[in-house]
Parts: C-alpha cells; sequence; structure tokens
C-alpha cells in the first residue's frame, strides 16, 4: 500500500508540475493527460539530478518548472511547432 501511495502522490506532482508548464507557455497544446504526467515527473526528477550533482541540494519547485517548461518546448519543437505554436502531433489533424 506503501508504494501504491508513493506511486499516486508521484503522478499528482508530475500532472501540477507538468500542467502549469504548458499554461506557461501561449498557445493551445494538444498534448493529453499521461504525456503532462510524464513530462512533469521526468522534468522534476531531471531537475533533483541536476541540483544534487551541482549545489548538492534538493531539486525545489521553480527548478522542476523551468524543466518542465523547457521539456513542453521541446515536444513542440518536435512537433514543427515554436514557442507560441505547437505544432501537429503525428497522426492529428487540425
Amino acid at each position: 500500500m506503501e508504494l501504491l501511495g508513493y506511486l499516486i502522490i508521484l503522478c499528482l506532482i508530475g500532472l501540477v508540475v507538468g500542467g502549469l508548464a504548458r499554461l506557461a507557455l501561449p498557445g493551445r497544446d494538444p498534448m493529453g493527460i499521461g504525456m503532462t504526467i510524464a513530462i512533469g515527473i521526468g522534468a522534476s526528477l531531471f531537475a533533483g539530478f541536476i541540483a544534487r550533482e551541482l549545489f548538492n541540494k534538493q531539486a525545489g519547485f521553480l527548478l522542476s518548472f523551468t524543466f518542465a517548461v523547457v521539456g513542453v518546448y521541446l515536444v513542440r519543437r518536435s512537433r514543427g511547432g515554436g514557442l507560441t505554436d505547437p505544432g501537429v502531433p503525428p497522426g492529428y489533424d487540425r
């Protein structure tokens, strides 16, 4: 039960961080909730690794949020979009 609770909390944190990162970039984004959670969790893990290696501290919310914004931007660039244009994912018509 302890592991299940941890995974639920991890998904909720990923959803909040990823969702705020999506809101920070202008334009409507056709990204699903799973991708939003994945970007949030990945950004938090990467921010934690960088903070620990460079500053010997834990990552805070601001660093996780910054990495998530960069992650959302990179997903947009991979779709052919930019900072204000989210691009088109494969198999998706506008």
